[in-house]
């Protein structure tokens, strides 16, 4: 999946991003959006005619056993499912605080004609992270899929909820996009004791909005002095 993302970057992400379109990144993200959505959809529509929309499961042993503390019952695949994404959290945080590479990227993320000037490569680096996405995406993606059933348009059930705990936790910060994702996670699943499934999202939003309004920046975030 890492390849598929940088194949994908490299003949069709990298025409609307990079150096060469630097200047027209200051006026908005657009043409990135329209143009990675537009890819999600053929995606979607791709699932749809290979696999048909009927939801389906991958069962294991796991999603069907629990663990028992004391009278708390703990599912084996949800709670392996969560070891693995602090694991992919954590390995990602030392690998952009840590290596050459991960402060290379940062570097094209936060400033890419400075970084340009020092001699880093941000198209290469552009690309390089896009691929880390995807390829970190796909294993959300089999966690996800030994603990619930799915469906090719399940992607866009998390894309709302995920912006939100990214923009609670704090835009550009990867410890406030885990605490954000976790807070969002823990709301949702506490809702359901005082409010009917289908109100999960009205619970995580309402949350959303009071720290917002509280703290704009989000929890990690820092607002940005621009000249």
């Amino acid at each position: 999946m890492f390849a598929i993302g940088w194949l994908v970057h490299r003949f069709l992400i990298a025409k609307v991003t990079g150096t060469r379109v630097v200047a027209a990144e200051a006026e908005g993200h657009y043409a990135q959006i329209i143009l990675t959505l537009g890819i999600a959809l053929v995606l979607a529509n791709g699932g749809l005619i290979l696999f048909g929309s009927l939801p389906i499961s991958v069962q294991t042993p796991l999603s069907r056993q629990s663990w028992e503390l004391g009278e708390i019952l703990f599912n084996q695949a949800r709670t392996v499912a969560f070891a693995l994404a602090i694991l992919c959290t954590v390995l990602l945080y030392l690998f952009l605080a840590r290596t050459t590479l991960g402060k290379a990227l940062r570097a094209a993320a936060d400033n890419p004609i400075a970084a340009s000037y020092v001699g880093v490569d941000v198209d290469r680096c552009h690309r390089f992270a896009f691929g880390l996405g995807v390829g970190i995406t796909a294993v959300a993606g089999g966690l996800i899929a030994s603990t619930q059933s799915f469906q090719p348009y399940i992607g866009f059930d998390f894309v709302i909820v995920m912006y939100a705990g990214v923009v609670l936790g704090g835009l550009g910060s990867i410890l406030g996009a885990f605490w954000g994702g976790l807070i969002i996670g823990v709301v949702q699943q506490m809702s359901t004791l005082v409010l009917p499934y289908q109100l999960q999202n009205t619970a995580i939003f309402v949350v959303f909005l009071l720290i917002v309004f509280f703290r704009p920046s989000g929890i990690f975030g820092r607002v940005a002095e621009r000249a």
